[in-house]
């Protein structure tokens, strides 16, 4: 198909998806829109006029957003909405006990839609270009271009993502309190690999299911019942080790049972398991039992930041907070900073931010400021040298008076001296050796 026509057939899918986004047939609408982008990903594939080319893409880029727009008033409803109705989906022979767990489950299930979502962004995610690549690949695509997958062509099921603890952190911020049971799994995940899942459920309208608790044959039943139930949904399932670890003779009846159940629930055994990613975090590839690690088709390995990574993470973390640092500094502060983890980058970036602190409670001498918007004088610390010194303490001093200190470069070089590296060589041979064993690198 030449350019030309696959551009008339996109013009005309379109303007049929226009008529019925103006008649308020959102669905059709929505549906219209995402075939009319196929038709112009193809077009601008072959166009060879640079100036054509420039117009498509600004075409995509309409299109997909209005999609997207409309994806959300189609999208599932709020996630007290969906628990509901997966535990009223409950077979009317279920007992109270039941019942009773599967509505527990329902309250660990988060909606992408609405007020509820998460704000990290793929962009927040420093380097991984592989295992970002991967998750948009299990995830994003066949959501978006689910007749792409159509015949033998199909995404991933399982993705296992490995790696040293501590191997990376989102900046921090604020959170409703809709998202309680988002924030307690997120203390207890390994923060980079986390940061990876969220990324996931960032990107479009599905169902995320975070799980740090002890399972039970039972309970993995009933969690990918309710996942096929609620499709699309993504399972993620921390410290995968120790539900799937090596099977042996030491194992007890439950622990087995509890293998075998994953493993028939992974299998799906003749069920229709479109729409559900599994996504397991683990610190111990090797611990995994062999024939659950084949289940996980895509075992991404979460390296160490490199240097660029560390570099992007140091200005995530400062983000907004008012600084005299240049890029020339980043890039300082990354050459200063091999072999750190992501968590041990963090740990720096709050060091630095409390250096200020620390000279406003052990100085002597302040100095006063021209008075701000409000008309009130601060005093910024200062040495008993500087002209306009006065000799006084923190204490003396109004909270409206304290000058928000500006971060400085010298506040990093104290924070590396305080936070040493706290993964070492020797932590990195084993998962070394099990990538080029078994997985794939995510860098």
């Amino acid at each position: 198909m030449s350019p030309q026509t696959s551009l008339n057939k996109a013009i005309e899918i379109v303007e049929r998806a226009i008529q019925h986004d103006k008649a308020q047939n959102h669905q059709q609408a929505c549906k219209d829109y995402m075939d009319a982008l196929d038709y112009f990903m193809l077009a601008l594939k072959y166009e060879k006029n640079e100036q054509f080319k420039i117009l498509i893409r600004s075409k995509i880029d309409d299109y997909l957003a209005r999609a997207e727009i409309l994806k959300k008033t189609l999208s599932p409803p709020s996630p007290t909405v969906s628990a509901a109705r997966a535990v009223k989906q409950t077979d009317a022979t279920d007992d109270p006990e039941t019942k009773k767990l599967r509505a527990g489950l329902a309250e660990a299930i988060i909606s992408t839609s609405g007020s509820s979502a998460s704000t990290v962004t793929w962009d927040d995610i420093a380097g991984l270009e592989a295992a970002k690549q991967a998750l948009k690949e299990a995830v994003v695509i066949p959501m978006m271009f689910p007749h792409l997958f159509a015949g033998r062509r199909r995404p991933v099921k399982g993705i296992l993502l490995y790696g040293p603890p501590g191997n990376g952190e989102k900046p921090s911020g604020k959170s409703s309190s809709k998202r309680g049971q988002e924030h307690l799994f997120q203390h207890q995940l390994d923060r980079h690999r986390e940061q990876m899942a969220r990324g996931v459920r960032e990107v479009s309208c599905f169902h995320f299911m975070p799980l740090s608790l002890t399972l039970t044959p039972r309970l993995v039943r009933h969690l990918f019942e309710m996942a096929r139930e609620m499709r699309p949904t993504v399972i993620f399932i921390d410290e995968v080790d120790s539900l799937t670890g090596a099977r042996g003779d030491g194992d007890s009846e439950a622990t087995r049972r509890l293998k075998t159940e994953f493993l028939v629930q992974m299998d799906g055994l003749g069920r229709d398991d479109s729409g559900i990613l599994v996504i397991g975090a683990t610190n111990i590839p090797w611990a995994i039992d062999l024939s659950i690690k084949r289940r996980f088709e895509r075992r991404i390995y979460i390296p160490l930041p490199n240097g660029q990574a560390r570099k992007e993470m140091f200005k995530l973390h400062v983000g907004g907070t008012p600084s005299e640092l240049t890029d020339a500094d980043y890039e300082l502060l990354a050459q200063k900073t091999e072999g750190y983890s992501g968590a041990d980058v963090s740990l720096i970036v709050q060091d630095a931010f409390m250096q200020p602190i620390r000279n406003l409670m052990t100085t002597s001498y302040f100095k006063a400021l021209p008075p701000n918007a409000d008309s009130v004088v601060q005093w910024v610390a200062c040495h008993e040298t500087d002209e306009g010194a006065v000799k006084k303490g923190l204490a003396e001093l109004k909270p409206e008076e304290v000058y928000d200190p500006v971060l400085m470069m010298a506040d990093f070089s104290h924070a590396l001296g305080n936070v040493r590296p706290t993964v070492t060589e020797k932590d990195l041979e084993g998962h070394t050796k099990w990538t080029e064993e078994f997985g794939s690198y995510g860098s």
